[in-house]
């Protein structure tokens, strides 16, 4: 049986946005070639964006030490051409992307000496036609190369200008670390980001940042359905399940809706499938194009997202899954933590850019997922924090300066669309600060993470088939 598409769960290196759609041979006379017009001065707060101004400074007493950043990356094109004929007539072109169609590319020359090759990059349909600035499939478009630009811009706000964690200048690698999927939406919003963050005025001269991606099959910014074969047999187990459970609760949308896909049902698994039709029009909505009202009513589009959530995120109920989807994400900025608290030297920062499926998988592993996609430019924080021990007495001081034990407590906080979040593992007294539910302490957070890791990935992942 061959794996659907959405069985991968997160493993965006295999959805079909990967592989570019098919584009008409010719230009379609009756679908304009969309350009974006939107007012970045007075963007709406649902978009996504982090905003400095809705910041929960902490109690006084605690210290921010450090801070995990994971941002979805910025508006794109639909990962294929859907819609586009009347009477939805979403356009099947986008004349989005003039950004990237300009830069500089290293070339080697003469003796190995690299120059600078100034070029501009067209995307060519499959009869020649080529336009400056249309965009391919599942491309981040300028639109959301301003949105993550944002995005940095308010982390510069937030922790360089109001709360002094991050030096006002980079000049070195230890202050932050800067890593991306691999592949160009989310390298390119990590970009943008870096440079909303540390513009290049603020960059000492001849320092260059280090965006760092991995191989595919050691990725853990998503649910790896690539390197991990146990995942995907997981994954193709539970999108079954959720297409049998859900299909017969969208038939009641078929008389609304089936208009607007050729006449074709509403189905997880149909044609197209019901993750592209959102995917489509959430796209088209994100740049302002107008979208069919029925995908305006609140009560559809929260019956919609509510079975696409379940069919991409259910899994993460079940602990094999979130282990081997998300368990070695949540060691690695466990131990990120870990040498903060060690004075091991650590960056202050860690930036990823990543996917929707990161930020959902995150929030249902730790049972705080709100059943709604992520946002383009959503992002989600942990932030660590050291309380100041209270200071010893006399008797006492000799005792406490020997001591093994840490001279400070440490908490985390876990930050989603500007939101806190009181993590249901830290739930019980002493494990959060007291009145405080969503600072969670760092051993309470340790311990739960510990219970979410596999302690063999590579064993864990050998499909059963195979065992």
């Amino acid at each position: 049986m061959r794996l659907p598409s959405l069985l991968l769960l997160g493993t965006l290196l295999l959805r079909p946005d990967l592989a570019a759609a098919s584009l008409s041979s010719s230009p379609l006379e009756d679908q304009h070639i969309f350009e974006p017009t939107l007012d970045w001065d007075n963007i709406p707060t649902s978009m996504g964006l982090l905003n400095e101004k809705e910041y929960d400074l902490a109690p006084p007493d605690l210290k921010l030490e450090q801070v995990h950043v994971y941002v979805r990356h910025g508006e794109r094109t639909p990962v294929g051409i859907r819609m586009a004929e009347p009477p939805a007539s979403i356009p099947a072109f986008w004349n989005a992307c003039k950004t990237a169609r300009r830069f500089k590319a290293a070339v080697m020359g003469e003796n190995n000496v690299t120059n600078e090759l100034e070029i501009l990059r067209l995307s060519e349909r499959g009869d020649g036609y080529a336009q400056e600035g249309e965009c391919l499939p599942g491309e981040l478009t300028d639109t959301g190369r301003k949105s993550t630009l944002r995005v940095g811009q308010e982390l510069r706000k937030l922790y360089i200008e109001r709360l002094g964690l991050l030096p006002d200048v980079l000049d070195s690698h230890k202050a932050a670390y800067f890593r991306s999927t691999n592949m160009p939406r989310t390298i390119e919003s990590l970009q943008q980001v870096l440079h909303g963050l540390y513009p290049t005025s603020k960059i000492q001269q001849g320092f260059a940042p280090h965006i760092r991606t991995r191989h595919p099959n050691t990725e853990n910014l998503i649910g790896n359905t690539i390197g991990c074969g146990r995942l995907a047999e997981l994954a193709l187990a539970f999108n079954l399940a959720a297409a049998k459970e859900n299909n017969p609760k969208l038939e009641q949308f078929d008389s609304k809706l089936s208009k607007y896909i050729g006449g074709n049902p509403i189905r997880i698994d149909g044609r197209p499938r019901l993750s592209g039709i959102l995917d489509t029009v959430r796209a088209a909505d994100a740049h302002g194009i107008r979208i069919p009202p029925e995908f305006q009513d609140p009560d559809i589009v929260s019956a919609l997202e509510t079975a696409i959530c379940d069919e991409w995120f259910r899994g993460y109920k079940d602990n094999e899954y979130r282990r081997l989807a998300m368990g070695r994400l949540l060691a690695e900025m466990s131990g990120g933590m870990s040498a903060i608290v060690n004075r091991t030297e650590a960056p202050k920062i860690r930036v990823l850019a990543c996917h929707d499926t990161t930020l959902a998988g995150l929030c249902q592993t730790l049972d705080v997922f709100n059943n709604r996609w992520p946002d383009f430019t959503a992002s989600i924080t942990f932030e660590l924090f050291s309380e100041a021990a209270t200071q010893p007495t006399p008797s006492t001081f000799l005792l406490e300066m020997f001591s093994r034990k840490s001279a400070a407590k440490h908490f985390v906080r876990m930050r989603y669309q500007n939101r806190n979040l009181a993590l249901p593992a830290c739930a019980a007294p002493g494990d959060h600060l007291p009145g405080s539910p969503e600072f969670c302490t760092l051993a309470a957070f340790q311990q739960h993470v510990r219970k979410l890791t596999p302690g063999d990935w590579e064993k864990e992942c050998v499909p059963k088939r195979a065992r």
